[in-house]
């Protein structure tokens, strides 16, 4: 997926693409995430739908619940969502950033390999 460090460095035009269909997975990842988690805090704690897509974002952004929780499936619930949004909310940032990272390490192994000559 990624060029080998003997490989040229990729075009922009390409990198931006790589970076698209990254950022493509990523968005895909976070949109599921939010339809369970406003599901979830709608079917076992009875929020509004608005309430849980609210509580869901807000687990999935970092940030922690916005209003009390009702019911013991509910608590349960969250504490597992809240597990489990931490884990996307790292992955994402990884398979967002892996593209740049990778170019920039890509890049200083170039200059590094040019300097030896």
């Amino acid at each position: 997926m990624y060029e080998r460090h003997d490989e040229p460095l990729l075009p922009l035009r390409t990198f931006l693409v790589r970076f698209a269909r990254h950022g493509k997975l990523a968005g895909a990842v976070v949109v599921f995430s939010m339809g369970i988690g406003t599901l979830g805090f709608h079917a076992f704690d009875g929020q509004q739908w608005l309430d849980g897509f609210v509580n869901a974002s807000m687990l999935l952004g970092g940030m922690g619940l916005v209003g009390e929780l009702h019911t013991a499936a509910g608590k349960i619930f969250a504490s597992f969502y809240a597990l489990y949004a931490g884990i996307v909310f790292i992955g994402t940032a990884g398979l967002l950033l892996a593209p740049v990272v990778h170019r920039i390490l890509h890049v200083m192994h170039l200059g590094e390999r040019q300097s030896r000559k």
